[in-house]
This record gives structure tokens, C-alpha cells and sequence, in this order.
């Protein structure tokens, strides 16, 4: 019985931590799936182009893609899968969504995504990627203003929307990559000022260098360990 037990626990263990190990493949490749922050990413100092030449390194055939479209939003993605993802038969994906469907609610001529439209085609889009024997890396928005203390118009959205990236990658058994929760830290730490952009973004939402160094140290933290 105690035996019984233990294996039960074991069991149970491993598999509640199959969702954040996978092993990346020499001859593997990843597609990083998002928006315009993922479209600049593949520039030379663009976080996916800093993660492909550390990957490089261990992994030389490798193969890594950037398919990121300017405004695009969970629904976009979906619309776009089978086109942009599983045509290229990746092994791994990430996804960089969520910043746009909160920001586009304060965008004149623009929409956001309601939240349970975001869970929803979430967890569609996780789904028929695992159908297709994919890795799925999710990664929550970040941020949209840089100000400390919540001090940003959208934070508590944000907030709302990343954490249903969290529940989507906990019920879907998906690896999570919580950029929302690096991005608060950083922030709160390294904006003396409380500047609304110039420290991990040029205009409160796309990239800087440090913004890009940022991502690429957490994806790689989920990536190569």
C-alpha cells in the first residue's frame, strides 16, 4: 500500500513537471508565432536573433523562424496557423500574444480582444498545435506603459490577461514563460524615474536592446534547460 502509494506520487509528479522539460533537437526547429514584436525580433539585435546565436552554439542545425505580423491578436493567429506555423512542421512554438488585445481596447480604430474570446482561441491555438506533436511555449503579454506601481492605464488588464496565459498553459500542460511577471520586476527595479518608455521599450510596448535581452534571457531559461 505504501508502495502503491509512493508510485502514485511519482507518477503524479512527473507528470505535472512534463510540462515545463522538453528537450530541443539538433535538427529541430522552432517558430516564434506573435505580432510586431516578434516581426522585429528576427533584426539583428532582436530577441529571437540573440536566442538563435546562443542556441547555435549547442545546436547548429537547428532551424529557427520568425513569424510575426504587425496587429495581430489571438484571432489572428488562429487565422494564420496553418499557414505561417504548421506548414513549416516545427518541432517547438512560441507564442508572444496578448500585448495587442489589451492595447488595441485604448487604440483609436482599433479593437481588443474580450477575455474570454483571448482564453478561448488560446487554448484552440495550444491545442491544435499539440495536436500536431508541437511544443508550445506561451508567454504572457508584457506591458504597454513602464511606469512602476501599477501607474500604467491597461496594467490591470494586463494583469487579467496574463493571468489567463497562466491558466491556459497550466490547463493545457504547456510550458509558460511569464514575460508579464520579468517585465513588473525589471521595472520596478531599474525605472528610478518612472518613465513610461526608454528602459525596456522605445514607445511603451516594441523592444529596445535591453527590452530584446530581457526576452531572450528568459525564453532561453525555458529553452535550453
Amino acid at each position: 500500500m505504501i508502495f502503491r502509494t509512493m508510485f502514485t506520487f511519482l507518477l503524479f509528479s512527473l507528470v505535472a513537471c512534463s510540462s515545463e522539460y522538453f528537450s530541443l533537437r539538433n535538427n529541430g526547429r522552432i517558430v516564434f508565432f506573435g505580432d510586431s514584436i516578434t516581426l522585429m525580433g528576427i533584426k539583428q539585435n532582436g530577441y529571437i536573433t540573440i536566442i538563435k546565436d546562443s542556441l547555435s552554439k549547442k545546436f547548429p542545425s537547428l532551424e529557427i523562424i520568425g513569424a510575426g505580423v504587425s496587429g495581430n491578436k489571438v484571432p489572428d493567429l488562429l487565422a494564420r496557423v496553418n499557414r505561417d506555423v504548421l506548414a513549416n512542421h516545427p518541432t517547438v512554438v512560441v507564442l508572444y500574444i496578448g500585448v495587442n488585445d489589451v492595447w488595441h481596447f485604448m487604440t483609436p480604430g482599433q479593437t481588443g480582444t474580450p477575455n474570454d474570446v483571448y482564453e478561448a482561441g488560446l487554448k484552440k491555438l495550444v491545442t491544435q498545435l499539440q495536436q500536431n506533436d508541437i511544443h508550445v511555449i506561451l508567454c504572457t503579454p508584457s506591458v504597454v506603459g513602464e511606469k512602476k506601481d501599477h501607474a500604467n492605464p491597461l496594467d490591470a488588464k494586463l494583469d487579467e490577461y496574463s493571468a489567463i496565459s497562466r491558466r491556459v498553459a497550466q490547463q493545457t500542460n504547456i510550458a509558460l514563460c511569464d514575460l508579464r511577471k520579468a517585465f513588473v520586476e525589471y521595472l520596478q527595479t531599474h525605472n528610478p524615474k518612472n518613465a513610461s518608455e526608454g528602459i525596456l521599450t522605445v514607445d511603451s510596448v516594441h523592444l529596445n536592446d535591453e527590452g530584446n535581452r530581457l526576452v531572450a534571457h528568459e525564453l532561453l531559461k525555458v529553452l535550453d534547460r
